[in-house]
């Protein structure tokens, strides 16, 4: 990479939430920034761990045996093959890190996020 990125410049760029913009690539780990509100599908990622660090706002990142709150500069790995499901009740913003994107319905991402959409466009109950 010749060029600096602004991660920052990044998440005020994303249109929708709980989708994945790769920014950098650095010894095989992709660098990508995310943004939530409401909550993801309980889902797992058996191929990698997921690393959040946070930005911006409050993320609980519920386990099945318990739940793990992360604030500006908190740092969570979710080992791959644990069930999570991230939440937040307001807007949070994240720096994610694995070794592929995870933003889509396998990802836990819910489907009233396509195309800019809030959890109030939910279709589905828990969607």
């Amino acid at each position: 990479m010749d060029d600096k990125v602004s991660y920052t410049d990044a998440l005020d760029d994303l249109t929708e939430f709980w989708s994945q913009r790769t920014l950098a690539t650095a010894n095989g780990t992709l660098i990508k920034v995310a943004k939530g509100t409401g909550s993801t599908r309980w889902h797992a990622h058996d191929d990698q761990d997921e690393t959040f660090v946070m930005v911006d706002g409050s993320l609980t990142v519920q386990l099945r045996d318990r739940d793990v709150v992360l604030g500006p500069g908190d740092l969570f790995v979710v080992e791959r093959g644990i069930e999570h499901c991230p939440r937040t009740d307001t807007e949070a913003r994240f720096i994610i890190l694995g070794t592929s994107v995870t933003s889509n319905a396998a990802g836990g991402k819910p489907a009233w996020s396509e195309h800019g959409g809030t959890p109030e466009d939910r279709t589905t109950p828990g969607e």
